[in-house]
């Protein structure tokens, strides 16, 4: 029975541990994708190439009637972005 409580509290640690490194490597890979889009708006941007997504459509008509805080609350609903990234790309639409 002892043997039994040991091996089932390392199967716990065990399991736990994974789930740690599995969490944080899902969350350095979602900062990493993070950079790396908002790299490529600041490229596309500079080139002056349009983010012609039609699902953004919304956002743009919100722009048009002068409601960014609208426009970003509406543009992290549709990509998922963070408010920062949000904020980033509504004013990259603006210009």
């Amino acid at each position: 029975m002892d043997n039994a409580l040991t091996s089932a509290t390392l199967v716990i640690v065990v399991l736990l541990l994974l789930g740690s490194f599995s969490d944080s490597r899902t969350k350095r890979l979602e900062r990493r994708l993070r950079e790396t889009e908002r790299r490529l708006d600041l490229l596309l941007a500079h080139h002056g190439i349009a983010d012609d997504r039609p699902e953004l459509a919304e956002v743009d008509d919100l722009l048009r009637r002068d409601r960014k805080i609208e426009a970003i609350k509406r543009y992290r609903q549709l990509t998922g972005a963070g408010l920062a990234e949000a904020k980033e790309a509504v004013e990259a639409r603006i210009r």
